[in-house]
Order: structure tokens, then C-alpha cells, then sequence
């Protein structure tokens, strides 16, 4: 989840909305690479989620990185909630979940050095205190009262208003976590390609990298478990949503679309303000109940489009937000997959022609197969197995003819991080299907196995 965005200042028109995504645009030579990745930390004695408060706590993980490692403290209501470091950023998910955000990077080569740097940091600490991490897509059996709330407003609003608009919310904010990766755009023309692309294929992404079969200490038939709680979050800010593909799609038709969306609040001085089910086409007025009479900032509208989450987002950037938690590789071929697809032209030009064709229900149902059955689903004689191949084929082209060179020149291109992808594809496996061979197998039905053996 997003902290809260600075520095904008007052909203005169529409037009502003529009300019803020179009301010995004930059240059092939400035374009970055950002990736998140979220985890679940536990007490290795008795296995249970990290509390906020204590001596294995999230406070105690997070103060060990600031007095450890140089990571400058993030407040709020005087309760350490955060870190931040040379543009990168360590936040809490509502549960709990320890959450980097990378800084923004030129290659995949830095990204992965950042991701393990991060990862030893966080081992550091946590063996220290007593904890663990893990990556999985949902928590695999801690129930709801299980589960930690961190002292963040923004959550307590949200965790109020969840099961007003749908019957998973709160699953979502306690129990999953995700990589993603934070990608740029040259023009609106390049960001609407991008979208497309983006959005029609994230299913493939959410089934190649699956890992969340499990749910309260069973099986929950499902390999995306993370996946299936999204689809019944809130119709209203989550989905694949068919606009995108429409003729004369754009920043402008973005900014609509967020609009539209029920607001959850307005930060000032230092508080999150309840504006939950309220309107932004009201402020713009200066109708808001929750701040009658108050025109809102371009950081208010920064801080709303971070409260719209379908499989792929707009900001100033955008976000590809299909993928599970996983092991310490993934964490590297996700951002592999998705610049690899998009930031060469050819690539993208290929995904596209690879996509193009399929229909608002086809992506919706690839979306639903791909969080039952991961790499085994079939859309319409549309193998979800085939169209991960073509995907990372692609992606690997992308990477080739980018070429950048890691390893002080030793190793000539980013490649080599779609390796645990290839091995899912020859297995026919994605993570899922590994850790449900290992329960219905080695593991004799006991989950404790999990923590002993995919701990970071």
C-alpha cells in the first residue's frame, strides 16, 4: 500500500487530472525499473504473524533495519510505520506484511542486486529477534483473527469500508502479498499499448507465477488464492476493465475512470480524513462532506489513484499488479517478464499481436482459469500453458535486444532472470503446483513443513 504523496499543488480543471498521468512521460533513455515485493513475517517458535509491538515484532524488524542498516524512520501517530533510503522505501501492508519498494532502477541486474541486499538485511534482523519471512500469495493458515491490524489510518479506514462493497476485502489487506514491478511510458500512445498489453496479459502472469494453494490449513482449490479474493474486493476499483481497450483510450479516459471511483479518504496534517463512498468530481467542486468548501490538491489526486486497484494501474507510471508472493528468485523474473515485453518495441509490438484479438469475456476468463488452474487452465481452445510460452519467448527477445550488460560486463544481458520461468514451463509446474506435490507427498499433510523449508 502507497504512503502519502507530497508536493502538488491546487487543482484549477479536469485538464489538470489528465496532465498530472501525462506528466509521467518520459524519455527511452530515462525510462526505470521499480519492484515490490511483500512478505509475511512469523515467530519461528510458534509460527504465527509478527504483532506489531513487542520484542519479535514488526516494530522490533523495522527499528533493526533503521539502527542496522541506515534506514531512516517513516512516522505516523508516533508509531514507526516505514523506512526510506536512497529512493526506496520499506512500508507495512495492513497485516503486517513487510512490503520494499525499490528504488528506480536502469536494469534488471540492479533491481535483483537491490532485492538481495533487501532480503539479507531483512534475515539479518529477523534472526536476531526470532522471526521469519516468507513468500507466498496468501497466508497459508492463519485465520482473519490471526492477523495483526498496523497502526496506519489509512488501513483502519479501509478495513471499516470493505465489507460494505464486497466479501474479501479484508482477506485481501491481512493475508496476500505480491511482487510487482513499477514500469514507464514515452508517450500516451506508448502508455495506451502499454496498458493493453499490460492488462491482457497479466493472467498469464498471475498463473506463471501461482503460489497461494492453500487457505486455513488446507488446500483451497485454487493455485492463485490471492487471485480469487481480488475478484470479489470491490467491482468498482478492481477488474480488467474492457474501457482500456476501446477506441480513443487515454489519460483523459483515465482520469474519468478514477474519478468514478468511491474515494476512501484526504490526508492532512499527518491524519487520514474519513471520506469513505465519497465522490472526487464532489471536491472538485468543493462539495466534499468530509472537507466542505476545500478544493483538493494535485496530492490528493495522487493519493487517490493509489486507492484504484485493478490488474494493472496508471499513475505516473504503471503498476503490473498480477502476480503472487513467491521464493527469492521470482522476485527478479517478474520485473524480467514485464520489461522484457515491454520496453523494446518489437517485444511489445509482439505481445500485442499476440493479445489483440481476445475479447472483454476471453480476458476475464483467462483471469478466473488462471487463479483455479495456473499453467493447466484453457480459455476457448487458448491454453493458458501456450500462452506462457509464447509470453516468455517474447519477453526473452525483449531482453536480448536490450542487452545490458551485468556483472561488470561478465554477463551481456538481463536473460538469465526468466531461468525460473523456463523451468516452470518445461516442469509444467508454477510454484503452486510444487507445494501441493510437497503436501499431498513428502510433507504427509503437515503445513509446517512450509515454513521449515521456503523461508527466505
Amino acid at each position: 500500500m502507497s504512503i502519502p504523496q507530497s508536493g502538488g499543488g491546487p487543482i484549477e480543471s479536469f485538464a489538470d487530472l489528465a496532465g498530472y498521468l501525462a506528466d509521467g512521460c518520459k524519455p527511452k533513455e530515462d525510462w526505470r525499473i521499480g519492484t515490490e515485493h511483500e512478505k509475511f513475517g512469523y515467530d519461528t517458535a510458534s509460527r504465527q504473524p509478527l504483532p506489531y509491538d513487542g520484542p519479535c515484532s514488526i516494530k522490533a524488524m523495522l527499528e533493526g533495519l533503521r539502527d542496522g542498516f541506515g534506514w531512516s524512520p517513516v512516522e505516523e501517530g508516533g508509531h514507526i510505520i516505514g523506512l526510506e533510503k536512497d529512493g526506496a522505501n520499506i512500508s507495512l501492508e495492513p497485516g503486517g506484511q513487510l512490503e520494499l519498494s525499490g528504488a528506480p532502477l536502469v536494469s534488471i541486474h540492479e533491481t535483483c542486486d537491490e532485492v538481495n541486499t533487501h532480503l539479507a538485511e531483512v534475515k539479518t534482523v529477523a534472526d536476531k529477534i526470532g522471526a521469519g519471512f516468507i513468500g507466498l500469495g496468501a497466508a497459508p493458515d492463519w485465520t482473519h483473527a490471526d492477523m495483526p491490524m498496523m497502526p496506519k489510518g489509512r488501513y483502519k479506514l479501509m478495513d471499516s469500508y470493505m465489507g460494505k462493497v464486497g466479501t474479501t476485502g479484508t482477506w485481501m489487506m491481512r493475508r496476500t502479498c505480491t511482487v510487482q514491478v513499477n514500469l514507464d511510458f514515452s508517450s500516451e500512445a506508448d502508455m495506451v499499448q502499454k496498458m493493453r498489453v499490460a492488462l491482457a496479459l497479466q493472467p498469464v502472469a498471475t498463473a506463471l507465477f501461482a503460489n497461494s494453494p492453500f487457505w486455513e490449513g488446507k488446500p483451497n482449490g485454487h493455485k492463485s488464492w490471492r487471485s480469487r479474493i481480488w475478484r470479489d474486493l470491490d467491482a468498482s476499483r478492481t477488474g480488467m476493465l474492457p474501457f482500456v481497450f476501446d477506441e480513443g483510450f487515454g489519460f483523459e479516459r483515465w482520469a474519468e475512470y478514477a474519478l468514478d471511483v468511491p474515494m476512501y479518504f484526504v490526508y492532512r496534517d499527518g491524519a487520514y480524513i474519513d471520506a469513505l463512498g465519497q465522490s472526487f468530481r464532489d471536491f472538485l467542486e468543493g462539495k466534499l462532506p468530509a472537507l466542505p468548501g476545500e478544493a483538493p490538491t494535485l496530492s490528493d489526486w495522487a493519493d487517490h489513484l493509489t486507492t484504484v486497484f485493478p490488474e494493472a494501474r496508471v499513475k505516473k507510471f504503471i503498476e503490473m499488479r498480477g502476480a503472487d508472493g513467491g521464493p527469492w528468485r521470482r522476485l527478479c523474473a517478474l520485473p524480467a517478464f514485464w520489461v522484457g515485453l515491454t520496453y523494446d518495441q518489437g517485444a511489445l509490438d509482439a505481445a500485442w499481436d499476440m493479445a489483440k484479438g481476445w475479447d472483454a469475456e476471453t480476458l476475464e476468463a483467462l483471469r478466473v482459469a488462471a487463479s483455479i488452474d495456473g499453467l493447466a487452465a484453457e480459455v476457448g481452445g487458448l491454453r493458458m500453458m501456450d500462452l506462457a510460452r509464447q509470453a516468455v519467448d517474447i519477453a526473452e527477445q525483449g531482453l536480448r535486444a536490450r542487452a545490458l550488460p551485468g556483472a561488470g560486463g561478465l554477463v551481456p544481458d538481463e536473460t538469465h532472470f526468466l531461468n525460473a520461468l523456463k523451468e516452470s514451463l518445461e516442469s509444467g509446474k508454477s510454484p503452486a503446483d510444487e507445494l501441493l506435490e510437497a503436501y499431498n507427498g513428502d510433507w504427509g499433510g503437515d503445513l509446517t513443513r512450509l515454513y521449515t523449508e521456503h523461508s527466505y
